[in-house]
């Protein structure tokens, strides 16, 4: 799935947009929610994830992933580290390609 080239462009567009399964859509929920307002993440946000499926071990991943990642950019950025040439332009998507792989994939029965 991640061979097309399209779909974590595609995510980066607008995960809400792309035909994932539920699973994978709450896990992303999660994520952003860690990302954005971690202080609002509660035992419910957890629960959700076990509900959809995921052990508490895939929680656990999940979590520490998305905190190691946030980590990693809020230090580049405290310290004003850039971005190599070119990096910025792989993750481009145009809504022509967007609406194109939306149209002929459908990921709702399996997960990224």
């Amino acid at each position: 799935m991640l061979n097309d080239g399209i779909l974590p462009r595609a995510l980066v567009k607008n995960y809400k947009q792309a035909k994932l399964s539920h699973q994978d859509r709450v896990m992303l929920d999660y994520a952003v929610k860690l990302t954005h307002t971690p202080a609002e993440i509660e035992e419910l946000d957890v629960v959700l994830l076990r509900e959809t499926g995921f052990s508490d071990t895939a929680i656990l991943d999940i979590c520490q992933i998305t905190a190691y990642y946030n980590y990693v950019n809020r230090l580049a950025d405290g310290l004003g580290v850039e971005l190599e040439d070119g990096w910025d332009e792989k993750l481009v998507v145009t809504e022509e390609e967007f609406m194109s792989w939306m149209d002929k994939k459908d990921y709702s029965k399996g997960s990224l």
